[in-house]
């Protein structure tokens, strides 16, 4: 007996085969059902979704003996006929191949006839896009006004090529690439049936290559027991294909985030030697941070890289993609690509400049949050009574030594163990973090400050005013958002809670200005007050520890200074 590929011998032949696409089936069942039947249908989608093969389940459902019906019999002779394609009452179709005009003049000719035996000439045209735009034109009027005993079926991967006029007379139907888990299940289903054992992950390496097509799904494990026989495993899947394992995806998305180049051009190596398709890899690289991105953003994991490095590195191997495909020298380009997508990651971004840049104005310095105030508890008192002998025998520009941020932070987050302090001189710094996980309730954040902490729970006010935005907070993401943001502060879990506080001015006051108040400490000295030139004031400027960590940061000069 003659030997049936797999693709073919599981071929649906029922509705309720066609897996992935319930949308079009109900909506056919539905129309058999009730009888609005239309005279042209156009099935868009990918490769090997079951394009085609519904255009058949249709074709029996409306020429079966037992009748117009959703449930075609597969039985009697139509049914079997259509089956075979050997119907003289279907018509399929290669639009590649027979896309000239004399052809579809032929084709108008021919449905001018009845069916030979069923109820409906149906015309199935596959990849009706290949057709010229003068055999469009020649089709256009029999598809607008066709004989009542004829249906067309269409079947396009490119339905942007085919004229609107064509489309307009169609009833459109957009086929979904199928899900990883349905193909998995059809598999598993398919080799329980040829008596082939294959382990979970050999199944899902065969789903992840054929990117939501079943078809190609089928296709690959029918190959794979020609390989192997009755017994595959994920390796074999990896070394037919040239798929990498997700492991290894794991570990290079891990070195390009910690920036480790010479890890990432051993693993490319190492792949290319392995003769790994490299323009796959970079799409399954994609695939990877982008789940990340959705992570960062949606808070439902613990992804701690920020957002923005993430878009960077996606945007990098979207036009690595583009490049290689054209590219003679894949792995340079992969290699190149890595790199670059390793030095993103490591990169600050401008919202962490920005919120060191206020923690600067803050007079904090550029430090975790977890060092601002352990650095700080020892000598508020000896600095600041140091500074006054310094600022006198100096020249009048010389602010630099009261003003240093190790002496003026001690004075607003007191002692270690002070975890409001913390919070308060923090807050910023919170607030941007949290708004990273869940962009909602970053403006909201703006208007509170924490007030206590009693155990595990953080309490925060907010003004009277803005009482109307505790309802944002009753939604788990949100809340969620903040109390990890208050988390990585004080390094240990806790509840956040969200009510409306009477005294948040003054706190305010407190938590958002501590330059100023610094200021009324250091007023006794009377060198710092007076104004001088903007050349000595800009040499002053410049030896000002937080003004160097700003210059350094962008690499600036400091062009003038008012005050």
């Amino acid at each position: 007996m003659t030997y049936e590929v797999i693709a073919r011998k599981w071929r649906p032949q029922q509705f309720s085969d066609v897996v992935g696409q319930d949308h079009v089936v109900q909506t056919l069942e539905n129309a058999l059902a009730s009888g609005r039947i239309a005279s042209a249908y156009l099935f868009v989608g990918p490769r090997g979704i079951g394009k085609t093969s519904i255009a058949r389940i249709f074709a029996k459902a409306l020429n079966c003996e037992t009748g117009v019906t959703a449930t075609p019999c597969d039985t009697c002779d139509n049914c079997r006929e259509i089956m075979a394609s050997t119907s003289l009452d279907v018509m399929e179709i290669d639009g590649a191949s027979n896309n000239r005009v004399d052809e579809v003049r032929d084709l108008r000719e021919t449905v001018r006839y009845a069916p030979a035996h069923g109820r409906f000439k149906l015309i199935i045209i596959d990849e009706v896009h290949m057709l010229s735009n003068s055999a469009f034109n020649a089709l256009l009027k029999t598809l607008e006004e066709p004989p009542a005993h004829v249906k067309f079926f269409f079947a396009t991967t490119e339905p942007h090529k085919i004229p609107a006029t064509i489309i307009s007379r169609c009833q459109r139907f957009d086929l979904r690439r199928i899900a990883e888990s349905e193909i998995i299940e059809r598999l598993a289903l398919i080799a329980k049936d040829e008596k082939v054992k294959i382990d979970d992950d050999a199944l899902l390496a065969i789903a992840r290559g054929s990117e939501g097509g079943l078809r190609d799904a089928e296709s690959a494990l029918d190959q794979l027991i020609a390989f192997r026989g009755k017994k595959i495993s994920e390796a074999d899947v990896l070394q037919v294909f040239g798929l990498v394992s997700r492991r290894t995806l794991d570990e290079l998305s891990e070195g390009i985030l910690a920036g480790e180049m010479a890890s990432i051009i051993g693993q490319v190596d190492a792949l290319e030697q392995a003769g790994k398709d490299l323009q796959r890899l970079v799409l399954e690289l994609m695939d990877g941070f982008r789940n990340r991105l959705v992570s960062a953003y949606t808070g439902e994991e613990g992804e701690s890289v920020d957002a923005e490095r993430l878009l960077r590195i996606c945007d990098i191997l979207s036009d690595a993609d583009e490049r290689m495909r054209f590219s003679l020298s894949k792995r340079i380009l992969l290699e190149t690509a890595l790199v670059r997508c390793a030095r993103a990651a490591r990169v600050a971004t401008l919202e962490e400049l920005i919120v060191q840049i206020n923690a600067l104005k803050a007079g904090g310095g550029v430090v975790t949050m977890a060092e601002a105030p352990a650095a700080a508890a020892p000598a508020p008192t000896v600095a600041r009574r140091a500074a006054p002998p310094a600022a006198a025998t100096a020249a009048p520009p010389q602010p630099a030594a009261p003003q240093k941020p190790a002496t003026a932070k001690p004075k607003q987050v007191a002692p270690a163990g002070d975890e409001l302090a913390t919070l308060q001189a923090q807050w910023s710094k919170i607030v941007a973090h949290a708004g990273r996980i869940a962009v909602a309730v970053q403006g909201a954040l703006k208007d509170a400050c924490p007030s206590g902490v009693e155990g595990d729970t953080v309490h925060i006010d907010f003004d009277p005013e803005f009482a109307t935005e505790l309802s944002l907070f009753e939604s788990p993401r949100n809340r969620k958002a903040v109390e990890r943001s208050l988390a990585n502060v004080l390094k240990r879990p806790v509840t956040a809670t969200f009510q409306v506080g009477k005294e948040r001015p003054a706190q305010v006051a407190e938590t958002r200005a501590p330059e100023e108040e610094y200021s009324v400490d250091v007023e006794t000295p009377a060198a710092p007050e007076p104004q001088p030139t903007r050349k000595g004031n800009a040499q002053a400027w410049k030896q000002r520890d937080e003004v160097k960590q700003v210059l350094d940061m962008f690499n600036g000069t400091i062009v003038d200074v008012r005050e």
